[in-house]
Formats: C-alpha cells, sequence, structure tokens
C-alpha cells in the first residue's frame, strides 16, 4: 500500500458496488435490471438477435441468459423463436412491451448518468475514463502474466 490511504482496488470495488446498486435499484423503479438492460439494448443495437451472440455481447454465461429471457418471455418483453436456416438457432425479438421498458430504461441511464456527471468538467470526467482505463490495463496485464 502507498500513502496513507486505502488500496486503490479496495477503493475501487467500494465505488463499484455503490454504483451497481444504485443503477440496478434505478432500473428496478422502472421494471429493470442491469441484465435486462444489457440485454435490450443488445437487441435494440440490432446486430445481435440469436441468443448466442446476445451472450457473447453481454458477457452472461449461456445458462444465466437463458433464464433472463425466460423470464423477460414470461413478461411478455421478448418473443424467441426457432431460426429458420438452424433449427438448433434462437432468435430473440422485443415485443412492443419490450420497446416500452426500453425506453422507461434509457430515461433512467440518462438521468442517472447526468447524476454522477453532476460536479465533473469535461477534462475531469476525460481523466476518471483514462485511469479507469489504465486500472483494467493494469489488473488484464496481472492476470496474463
Amino acid at each position: 500500500m502507498v500513502g496513507d490511504g486505502q488500496p486503490i482496488g479496495l477503493e475501487v470495488a467500494r465505488t463499484g458496488r455503490l454504483l451497481n446498486r444504485s443503477f440496478d435499484d434505478a432500473l428496478a423503479e422502472v421494471g429493470g435490471s442491469l441484465p435486462v438492460w444489457l440485454i435490450v439494448t443488445t437487441l435494440k443495437r440490432g446486430n445481435h438477435a440469436h441468443q448466442r451472440d446476445i451472450a457473447a455481447a453481454v458477457g452472461l454465461e449461456g445458462a444465466t441468459l437463458t433464464h433472463h429471457l425466460h423470464r423477460m418471455e414470461q413478461s411478455g418483453l421478448v418473443a424467441r423463436h426457432r431460426a429458420p436456416t438452424n433449427r438448433r438457432t434462437q432468435v430473440v425479438e422485443l415485443t412492443p412491451a419490450g420497446e416500452a421498458l426500453f425506453e422507461r430504461m434509457r430515461a433512467v441511464v440518462v438521468a442517472f448518468d447526468k447524476r454522477l456527471r453532476r460536479g465533473f468538467s469535461a477534462d475531469e470526467l476525460d481523466a476518471l475514463r483514462e485511469s479507469l482505463e489504465r486500472l483494467r490495463t493494469n489488473v488484464g496485464s496481472t492476470m496474463s502474466a
């Protein structure tokens, strides 16, 4: 540990947990969650309609994604069907209810981001992004060493 403060990893971990919890709570207020947001935004981009592609894009294991998609399908947010060219492939589409949830969650995400940016200048936000990228790089380099 350098200096008198807490280890930087501990500070980042505490901050990350707080941000994750607050973000998920904000999404829950409109009927969403972080995994649902990741899935819906991936579907909205339009380049990942196959279930396996969605799993790779959002970083969820196949079984975990299947669980979320099943709940989303039961709630009427997505529809799944077999691809006509490959019956083993599931195609996922947002329903009108899923589109409406996306709009509600997007408003929450914009407001949450605005709240996080409060008091930061553009230069400070750029420096923060660079510092976070450096931390990710440092962790990645020790994991592969």
